[in-house]
């Protein structure tokens, strides 16, 4: 006769079931990690850590005196348009990466990535051209890079980091600035002209990455640029509010490249993107009502001369000379005419890395690096976490 079936008490199951889940976790801890992927970084001053300090290129378009890198973490000028980080620097350190140098530092080693961006950069190679490393110039650097990175490692491995890298792009608002401030080719072009070749080049070079084996892809929109003290102050309307006309081009130029991004997705095999589709709005809502975001102001630069910080005199090295800083930098969404402080950064980068859809998708940045396997390990202790509040 067999034996009746022994049922286990619910407390003995439940601890039976927590212990096989702290098994797994321990395993997934003490599993050796894989590298992180490498961070490659094109774009203008909003992620320049440095290469306009090795070109020759105008005063304005340089961040290497005081007090750029006030702040406690560099403590020194580095060529950063900011107070100290810029959003490209709190990415790196939340992938465990090193802070990713720029490309034109002598001796530069490209393992971990390297960052292409300018001060002053565009899409389009006209652009201020000759003063700065514009996109397509930016391209052929990579291209440099991927020569040497197969050198170094042999044509499989380079491949491989290729196409697990992240590719970070935030770049164009230049290109509407500079055309704003141009009345001839306002006469020759429409602003509906402008998005359109900006995003045609803009998609031209995605595409050529992608081609290089490329595959995973990060952009930054574009801000309100018209919320800018620098162009707060040069509002004809004079009374302080924002030059919509200028906001109104940057957010068609990110409504613009969403579709392209959208029509990559389907046709393009293994593309992965994290787009900031709520990054416009989020920092028009920053500036707007700063106090929800820890800030006191959001309208006035801390560096700088003239209404509203907005002459763009920060650092002594343009055209004025003369400029005040601001006493606490943490109270300020903007650092200098142009350019946020290390606050809004890290805020910015919070968001990329692993904002909700609403934010930033179809991925967010940390999804791109991880390829999601971190949210496999928090679904796990989630999971425990649940079962012991059940189990009381």
């Amino acid at each position: 006769m067999t034996s009746p079936i022994q049922i286990l008490p619910l407390s003995t199951v439940f601890q039976i079931l927590l212990l096989t889940l702290l098994i797994i976790i321990k395993s997934l801890a003490s599993s050796p990690e894989e590298k992180t992927p490498a961070f490659f970084i094109f774009g203008d001053s909003t992620v320049d850590v440095g290469n306009n300090n090795y070109i020759d290129t105008i005063a304005g378009n340089r961040a290497n005196l005081p007090p750029y890198g006030q702040s406690s973490f560099f403590n020194k000028p580095t060529g950063r348009f900011s107070d100290g980080r810029i959003v490209v620097d709190f990415i790196a350190e939340y992938a465990k990466l090193p802070i990713i140098p720029p490309f034109k530092q002598p001796s530069v080693k490209f393992i971990n990535g390297v960052n292409f961006a300018s001060g002053g950069a565009g899409v389009l190679p006209e652009t201020y051209r000759g003063i700065v490393i514009d996109f397509p110039t930016q391209l052929e650097q990579f291209n440099t890079v991927v020569s040497s990175l197969s050198a170094e490692l042999g044509e499989a491995e380079a491949r491989e980091l290729i196409a697990t890298a992240v590719y970070f792009i935030s770049i164009g608002s230049n290109d509407y600035l500079s055309y704003l401030g141009s009345p001839q080719r306002q006469e020759v072009f429409t602003p509906e002209d402008i998005v359109g070749m900006v995003i045609g080049n803009l998609s031209e070079s995605i595409q050529g990455l992608y081609e290089k084996g490329a595959r995973k892809f990060g952009f930054l929109s574009l801000s309100p640029l018209g919320c800018l003290p620098a162009l707060r102050a040069a509002n004809p309307k004079a009374d302080g509010s924002c030059f919509d006309d200028v906001s109104e081009l940057a957010l068609a130029h990110n409504n613009a490249l969403y579709g392209v991004l959208l029509s990559f997705g389907h046709i393009l095999t293994e593309f992965k993107y994290a787009f900031s589709s709520g990054f416009y709005s989020w920092l028009h809502e920053v500036i707007h009502n700063p106090a929800k975001s820890g800030f006191k102001d959001g309208i006035n630069a801390c560096c700088g001369s003239g209404p509203y910080g907005g002459v763009y005199s920060c650092g002594g090295n343009k055209e004025v000379s003369d400029y005040e800083v601001c006493n606490s930098t943490e109270d300020f969404v903007w650092w200098d005419s142009f350019h946020g402080t290390e606050k809004l950064a890290e805020k910015i980068a919070d968001m990329l890395w692993d904002g909700p859809q609403t934010s930033i998708g179809p991925y967010n940045l940390k999804g791109l690096f991880f390829n999601n396997e971190k949210s496999r390990v928090e679904d796990i202790v989630d999971a425990k976490e649940n079962l012991e509040a059940f189990a009381l």
